[in-house]
């Protein structure tokens, strides 16, 4: 009787924090379908993160272009399983779930990638600024990309299995495209916001703040909800060839020259703005600021002491 109670009070503390008590027909045991959509997301996390360690376990350091493929393969999959997942809680919980949860999984990516990118204009970037020849760049971006490809076969399986409403019929549904606007306009918001997003990454990687991956990953994220129901705020060619082509209401020319093209001539636009005079002075001063201001810090410090 004594358990019979304990029982029946913990099902209704479960039922008013909105973890259980939805339909049972549609929802597994009655769980709340978000519920299930994090946990789907924290399984790709954790795999991912399994299949780096195996990486680095297996995979010797004098093969580090392997390696170094293999860790952008892992990421871009990563990263485009977790955004189908976020495509769910955005269309059922509104764009500030889907906020709350970009900001979070970018600053645990920021934490856990390295030196991968899971965007194919990164590559671009460092041939600009002539750290890397064509050839890399062209083997970085073909696995990006077959990673992108991949990807959904993944999800498939997951959403195929139905367990809440959220996800019914959705492994074999039809979609449609993100692109609001017209493609002139559409390419000139994601190369505009990539442009203002690259630059954020790169100054704010440059300062050394203690906090700046997390303020990199708030800006993003308010970049990505501004274009949101204007193109989608990819800014990521691979990531928006996972999530969108071939989807109903963009042509094949629309999705590359927004996608694709828009997205590249932003990225290097930010290359040609971060390395002009202008702001790398401007930066050494901030540097200069922020140490000189760490000295006085650490100095006031040691006289309390």
């Amino acid at each position: 009787m004594a358990k019979w109670t304990v029982e029946r009070a913990l099902t209704k503390v479960v039922k008013k924090l909105g973890i259980l008590g939805y339909n049972k027909r549609r929802n597994i045991y009655g769980v709340n379908p978000l519920i299930i959509s994090t946990s789907y997301i924290l399984l790709t996390l954790l795999l991912a993160n399994l299949a780096r360690k195996l990486v680095e376990r297996f995979i010797d350091e004098s093969k580090q272009v392997v390696r170094d493929l293999l860790y952008e393969f892992i990421a871009t999959l990563e990263l485009c399983a977790c955004c189908f997942e976020l495509i769910i809680v955005a269309d059922n919980w509104g764009v500030t779930a889907y906020a709350i949860f970009l900001v979070l999984l970018t600053i645990w990516w920021s934490t856990k990638w390295g030196n991968a990118s899971a965007c194919p204009y990164s590559p671009i970037e460092e041939i600009l600024e002539g750290t890397r020849c064509l050839k890399d760049a062209l083997y970085v971006i073909g696995v990006q990309v077959l990673a992108a490809f991949l990807t959904f076969r993944y999800i498939q399986v997951l959403w195929s299995l139905e367990l809440v409403e959220t996800h019914m019929d959705k492994a074999y549904e039809d979609c449609t495209a993100d692109l609001q606007v017209d493609m002139i306009s559409g390419a000139v918001i994601e190369a505009t916001l990539t442009c203002f997003c690259r630059l954020a990454s790169r100054i704010l990687a440059e300062t050394s703040w203690k906090y700046s991956h997390i303020l990199d990953a708030v800006f993003g994220t308010l970049m990505v909800v501004a274009a949101f129901n204007f193109s989608g705020g990819y800014f990521n060619p691979a990531l928006a060839t996972s999530l969108k082509f071939g989807c109903t209401g963009n042509t094949f020319a629309e999705h590359v020259i927004v996608y694709w093209l828009g997205a590249f001539l932003g990225s290097a636009i930010s290359v040609i703005i971060f390395n002009s005079n202008v702001v790398q002075q401007k930066i050494k001063s901030c540097k200069g600021e922020l140490w000189h201001n760490q000295e006085i810090n650490n100095a006031s410090g040691f006289k309390e002491e």
